[in-house]
């Protein structure tokens, strides 16, 4: 088990680290009127110089997403209801993500922007938890429609002057 969240702690980094890339063209989309900012600009002020910010939020985002990697093993736990595996991995991808976000000034640091950054959050990770439902669904409705035909199949055919 642990090899397999260390693998995919190790796949989720690039991952996290795409993330970060994609939320910098954003607001730079958004904020940069046609200009790309590597770093949002509080980071910038608060580490000293553009490359620190841009070094810590390459190494932060790598972290964010190695933790969404590694706690993706939450979703194998068999002997785990769906509503205890969800919220387990609610609470460590919610845990780590805020710091993240906090420390990387993806959201304004008071009050208010915490609330909008955990209700985009949660409107995001239950649109990611309901397509993901959605599928393991299908899957176990395909699955037990094969079951339902192979024991239809298995069943012994009588005729009416049989019974």
């Amino acid at each position: 088990m642990k090899k397999k969240i260390f693998a995919r702690c190790l796949m989720g980094a690039p991952i996290g680290l795409s993330i970060c890339t994609v939320i910098t063209i954003l607001f730079s989309l958004i904020y940069g009127n046609g200009e790309y900012f590597a770093a949002p600009h509080d980071l910038i002020a608060e580490c000293g110089s553009e490359i620190k910010a841009v070094i810590l939020q390459t190494l932060l985002g790598s972290v964010y997403g190695a933790i969404w990697g590694g706690a993706s093993v939450i979703w194998e736990m068999e002997d785990w209801s769906l509503l205890k595996t969800t919220l387990i991995h609610l609470c460590i991808c919610s845990l780590a993500s805020f710091p993240i976000a906090y420390l990387l000034q993806w959201m304004p640091c008071n009050l208010l922007g915490a609330g909008c950054f955990f209700g985009i959050f949660f409107v995001i990770y239950s649109f990611i938890w309901l397509s993901r439902y959605s599928s393991i669904k299908k899957q176990v409705e395909k699955m037990n429609s094969k079951l339902q035909e192979q024991h239809s199949d298995s069943r012994p055919s009588f005729a009416k002057k049989d019974i």
